[in-house]
């Protein structure tokens, strides 16, 4: 039977696995990488984050609504430098105190954007916390939960094998 790929380079024989150049025959060949589980203490994190949106859901004020969810989206990115960071290489990056949105490109560049977008809120959380009349409105913590939301499916993802999936809401925020 012809196959459809004529131009394609020839397969390698089906009879064991490759050998390698440096150390002779691969005796543990798997085709789908492995990739290790997340540390304990960013599991931890990525639970405090989901516990902390379900708690937005149910908040009254837009305030402390808005609040919560920008903490759940610092714990998600803690999260990921609790399992890919790297401790400062120098004594002087080492005394200057940076915050995770600013760490966080670094260590992981696919979450940049996100960095950008919530380090842009940062200011209006503080205010927020604050109790400052007004300092997010309604739609402004409703968009910010389903940001969050988002934001920690996506690490997720990235650092564990099966993520939690969130449980049906009961009530339409």
């Amino acid at each position: 039977m012809a196959s459809s790929s004529a131009g394609a380079a020839p397969r390698l024989p089906v009879g064991g696995p490759a050998p390698s150049p440096t150390t002779g025959p691969a005796t543990d060949i798997h085709p789908v990488s492995r990739r290790a589980g997340a540390p304990p203490a960013a599991l931890d994190l990525l639970d405090q984050a989901r516990a902390g949106l379900d708690e937005a859901d149910e908040l009254e004020t837009p305030n402390e609504r808005y609040a919560t969810a920008h903490l759940a989206a610092l714990r998600t990115a803690a999260a990921v430098l609790a399992a890919r960071g790297r401790p400062e290489t120098t004594p002087q990056r080492r005394r200057r105190i940076r915050s995770a949105w600013e760490v966080l490109p670094e260590i992981a560049p696919e979450l940049a954007d996100w960095s950008a977008l919530f380090a842009s809120g940062a200011g209006r959380r503080a205010r927020a916390e604050a109790g400052i009349q007004g300092a997010a409105g309604a739609r402004d913590a409703d968009d910010l939960i389903r940001d969050v939301r988002m934001f920690l499916r996506l690490v997720e993802r990235m650092l564990v094998r099966e993520p939690k999936l969130p449980l049906p809401r009961a009530s339409g925020h």
